[in-house]
């Protein structure tokens, strides 16, 4: 009996042993290939705040979210043609011809609404920590190109189903550039190829469309570069080179079960409520003949709309849409504030909660018709927008770093 525990035991160290010298064979491989080393540096071995909750996995959401669409893009682009005559045909010959190419439009036309709400949920909780601030300002900047990218993207990406409100709603925006004083119609009519939106645009728009993926893709490459250089941010929004931890296996856990959620979610659309982010008119061929009596852009550029609507003027309304944008990039260049989480500026937490409800308004405004009290309603939305942005967020850095809203130390 004591011989055969002794064998026993002696097995077991053994294969302790192996194991111990195949991970360090395998550690050996990621440290020789230059490669690898450095994907393991950036991802396994990334040193991250011991406090970060699963706010933080939007990050990697967002990853995910613009994988499936690349993913999914491809293969419907195998079967697209951008011709106006075919156009609309070519995606009903996808959905009803192509074996499960209704499943991949689903997944294509709602990972667009998946990947610009987490991107939406990342930004809010980037402006709730402070993630803008110094020494992360240029992160923030590269995340806003990013945003600006994917606009572009999606929105080239809505005019190419050929639908009614495809080809109207290019209209509408591609006509906003011949506001601009003198060049205006010369810009309007290059984007077009000719005098309005027919065979040129779609083209122009399908190749655009298609490259802009890989474009996004470099600048999210840039903006992890960025990332990994300054660190993450965490709740308390306090700098710490000692209480990290690596990413693996700690928090890749945590964006596992936040993959899981997501994979949950986005099956509940594309299966249950496929075309409940959509507009119904889409699914009518586009008729330059006859004008919806509503056009709207999908729900993601909804807030911009109502920003543009707000302004009577079309030059106004064009450059306070634009400037609603570059508030997002202003934000990271006027603020100095030492304390950055929302925890500890009891002012600037009242004040993001106001912007988030504001968003909200605006991007509830933006599919109603034009009429009061819609418009007035949007119109003080707009101003509270730019108020917050322009005068609010640095008004109240000032006002929370006076001695009157300093913890002042008791003496003893």
């Amino acid at each position: 009996m004591l011989h055969i525990q002794n064998n026993y035991t002696d097995k077991i160290t053994i294969n302790n042993n192996n194991n111990s010298e195949l991970n360090s064979n395998i550690d050996s491989r990621w440290s020789d290939n230059a490669l690898l080393s450095m994907v393991s540096g950036h991802l396994n071995y990334y040193p991250s705040p011991v406090n970060i909750t699963y706010f933080w996995s939007f990050g990697s959401l967002a990853g995910m979210a613009l994988v499936i669409q690349i993913l999914s893009g491809v293969f419907l682009a195998m079967h697209y043609t951008p011709e106006v005559s075919l156009a609309f045909l070519s995606v009903e010959h996808i959905m009803r011809d192509v074996p499960e190419g209704f499943l991949l439009r689903y997944i294509h036309a709602n990972g667009a609404s998946m990947f610009f709400l987490i991107v939406y949920l990342h930004m809010f909780r980037g402006l709730y920590y402070g993630s803008y601030a110094y020494p992360r300002a240029h992160l923030w900047l590269s995340g806003c190109t990013i945003f600006v990218l994917m606009m572009a993207t999606g929105f080239m990406g809505y005019v190419l189903p050929w639908g009614q409100m495809s080809l109207w709603g290019a209209t509408v925006i591609t006509n906003l550039f011949s506001a601009i004083p003198v060049a205006g119609p010369y810009i309007v009519e290059w984007l077009w190829g000719g005098f309005s939106v027919d065979n040129p645009t779609l083209n122009r728009f399908f190749s655009l469309h298609y490259l802009m993926p890989f474009l996004i893709t470099g600048m999210v490459l840039a903006h992890l570069a960025l990332l990994h250089t300054d660190g993450s941010n965490n709740p308390l929004g306090v700098d710490s080179k000692t209480d990290k931890l690596n990413f693996y296996p700690y928090f890749y856990v945590k964006d596992l079960l936040a993959f899981y959620w997501f994979i949950g979610l986005f099956s509940f659309f594309v299966l249950y409520y496929p075309n409940s982010l959509g507009h119904p008119d889409n699914y009518i061929e586009a008729d330059a003949l006859v004008t919806p009596a509503h056009i709207v852009p999908e729900w993601y550029f909804l807030p911009f709309y109502a920003i543009l609507r707000s302004i009577p003027d079309k030059l106004g309304g064009v450059v306070a849409m634009g400037l609603s944008l570059v508030c997002l990039f202003l934000v990271a260049i006027i603020t100095n504030t030492k304390v950055r989480s929302c925890r500890f500026r009891f002012l600037q937490q009242k004040l993001f909660w106001l912007i988030f409800v504001d968003y909200l308004i605006l991007g509830w405004i933006g599919q109603k018709e034009v009429e009061t009290p819609y418009i007035e309603v949007g119109q003080i939305a707009t101003i509270f927008y730019f108020f917050y942005f322009l005068i609010l967020t640095p008004l109240v850095e000032e006002i929370e770093s006076s001695s009157y809203f300093l913890v002042k130390p008791t003496k003893n």
